[in-house]
């Protein structure tokens, strides 16, 4: 199944998942828990977005790194710094949750970040 034009970026916090699709501009709050992670899945499964991109977050991004790679979507976990710079070059001060998330989504459009496996258990560090 080929991909979409779409990039999505996900904004993620302990208690929330902010989420905003590139360039449809459709933007999405939910609890960070299984049951909205399921559904997101099963939506996406569906469009195939071409790229899905989060920010490394002190491991509050593993729920949903390791559900995007049991469903095999395209998905890669970012520097947060490397974000920021984009935001600043493309004049973005301001910083909520949703306009990071539209950061995340401008930036899989514009940078293109490689997608990388999720190491494994036998990956020390991991």
């Amino acid at each position: 199944m080929e991909a979409s034009s779409i990039f999505i970026g996900i904004d993620v916090s302990k208690e929330r998942l902010d989420i905003e699709s590139y360039p449809s501009g459709e933007c999405q709050s939910m609890a960070h828990d299984d049951a909205s992670i399921e559904g997101l899945v099963g939506q996406w499964r569906e469009l195939r977005p071409r790229l899905i991109v989060l920010e490394a977050t002190g491991g509050l991004e593993r729920r949903i790194s390791r559900a995007l790679a049991s469903a095999e979507l395209r998905f890669t976990i970012v520097n947060p710094r490397h974000v920021r710079n984009f935001a600043k070059a493309t004049g973005q001060l301001a910083k909520t949750d949703r306009m990071d998330a539209l950061i995340l989504a401008r930036y899989a459009e514009a940078i293109r970040p490689a997608v990388r496996p999720l190491p494994d258990e036998a990956t020390p560090g991991a």
